[in-house]
């Protein structure tokens, strides 16, 4: 019961839609004895219930001479008593040696059901009703005629009494199966969730349970009604019993039978709500167990299938941000993304590891990609700490950019404080390899650049190029570490008195003079 026992543990001790079909974790063997007593109590109960609604009506209410009679002493203690003993004994025995056999896969709490032992579970309430039904027969059968032997005006009653008796209890014993067998249901749905809801569903089971509960005794009224109208000899007092009495079981059997369809209806219903307040919550592992047969079991099923859905939606969504960073993808995410891009101020810083050919050459390649993984480890806390995105991974090196897709109040600064940041954890690290890094900020122009099946976010301007190159100059220095003048000018004044000016250089590739500026010591 892989999902059915995962739910159930995730929405609490009634993964059913009841605490008394117990919690998710039970054992084997309690919980067939669990099943086995929620199953045979409410039926030898019916049973019970049904012989003495049977025994007042064919007594008391229905019209007609009185069966308590010195004719009918041997048929009334002794006859009926043994019938009704008889059908007893044999209808739980014959119930559960059928229902063990039918269910011993259960046992096993890994057994998966095949398709035979799924139909076999799934006709279990339906097999039981026909067994009452046919005890109840059998003693239509047998006591109808011999008491109609005695007197043939018996006959009516019999037929009413037993009659009705016997729908009322066979509809409660469907339903009492039916709750407690939810546990082998989820077993048979969790193997086959592609199966088709089966049944009469919620609406048929309401009717049917309406025309059980209440039709059948109005309808019993009204032949007593016709009896009356057709000549018969029924007095006004026992008329009104007869109302009063069928009445009254209109609204106790009625009430019970549509009760239990509630209840059954509800449960479902309820689950789902329950988990949908987790998933409300953000808990994604929200599911709920299977085990209702009709359309309420497809809202089930539905349900874990659209939390699945969800799942994967916020795996893609965090792989994705992984991999281009969380405020691309959710930049992504928010609006349509188109090529092309806008022109802002951002600053740049562009890091490289110092003799990493050399390094590859010597080490092997399972070696250097954890070496790199502590690198960029490091720069990926502080960049991110300071409100940048490492927008790109190249190698040995990595470029992140302050101030895009974001913004920031002091992309520059920022940018020379993470700079900063990164120095000192690369010294204080006890790594084998050291960085050069450059930062720069400027005009850029930040957008979505490649084809329309396949582009990716960039940054491009002059300052990503001088953030490079200050990068290979940045490696002959003493702290690693280089900016330029006018980034440090951009910054605010509380990260400009960390840095000193210095000497002017043209720098690869450009035609005007780069004032440099180094982290003050």
């Amino acid at each position: 019961m892989a999902e059915g026992e995962r739910s159930g543990g995730a929405l609490g001790t009634a993964p059913w839609g009841s605490r008394l079909l117990g919690p998710a974790d039970e054992g084997a063997i309690s919980r067939r004895v669990r099943v086995q007593v929620l199953l045979t109590v409410p039926l030898i109960a019916a049973n019970l219930v049904g012989i003495a609604v049977a025994m007042v009506l064919i007594g008391v209410v229905l019209p007609g001479p009185s069966v308590f009679t010195r004719r009918l002493v041997l048929l009334n203690f002794v006859v009926t008593p043994l019938y009704a003993v008889f059908a007893m004994v044999v209808g739980m025995t014959w119930g559960t040696v059928w229902g063990l056999r039918t269910l011993r896969w259960s046992n096993d709490p890994d057994h998966v059901p095949d398709a035979k032992q799924r139909r076999a579970a799934a006709s279990v309430p339906r097999r039981l009703v026909i067994q009452q039904a046919l005890l109840w027969l059998g003693g239509l059968a047998i006591l109808t005629p011999l008491y109609g032997l005695v007197d043939p005006v018996f006959v009516p009653k019999f037929v009413l009494g037993i009659a009705f008796s016997a729908i009322v209890v066979c509809a409660n014993g469907y339903l009492a199966a039916e709750f407690a067998l939810r546990v082998v249901t989820a077993r048979v749905l969790d193997a086959a969730p592609s199966r088709k809801a089966s049944g009469l569903g919620v609406f048929g089971r309401s009717v049917l349970v309406w025309m059980l509960g209440s039709g059948t005794p109005v309808a019993l009224l009204m032949v007593v009604a016709v009896l009356a109208l057709s000549g018969m000899d029924i007095s006004t007092e026992r008329l009104a019993v007869c109302v009063l009495s069928l009445g009254g079981a209109t609204l106790v059997f009625g009430g019970v039978l549509m009760t239990q369809t509630l209840a059954a209806t509800v449960a479902p219903i309820r689950g789902v709500r329950n988990a949908l307040r987790r998933v409300e919550g953000g808990d994604l592992d929200a599911a709920v167990t299977v085990y209702d047969g009709t359309e309420l079991g497809e809202l089930q099923s539905g349900f874990n299938r659209m939390v699945q859905g969800l799942r994967e939606r916020e795996q893609i969504r965090d792989l994705f941000g992984r991999h281009v960073g969380h405020d691309v993808a959710a930049a992504a995410l928010e609006r349509n993304q188109e090529l092309g891009g806008e022109e802002c101020f951002a600053a740049a810083i562009f890091i490289d590891i110092i003799g990493s050919t050399t390094m590859a050459a010597s080490r092997p390649a399972r070696e250097i990609v954890t070496i790199l993984n502590d690198f960029f480890a490091i720069v990926v806390d502080e960049v991110e700490r300071y409100g940048g995105l490492v927008n790109k991974f190249e190698g040995d090196a990595a470029l992140a950019v302050f101030g895009t897709p974001a913004p920031l109040i002091d992309p520059a600064g920022s940018a020379l404080a993470a700079a900063r940041a990164i120095r000192e954890r690369l010294t204080s690290a006890t790594t084998e390899f050291d960085a050069g890094i450059g930062v720069a900020a400027g005009r850029v122009v930040a957008g979505n650049v490649g084809a329309h099946r396949r582009y990716e976010f960039t940054v491009i301007g002059d300052a990503v190029n001088e953030a490079a190159r200050l990068c290979e100059l940045a490696k002959a220095e003493e702290n690693r570490v280089l900016t330029s003048a006018s980034t440090v000018e951009a910054a605010d004044r509380a990260e400009q008195k960390h840095w000193d000016t210095g000497e002017s250089v043209i720098l690869r590739g450009r035609l005007k003079p780069t004032y440099l500026a180094r982290p003050r010591k």
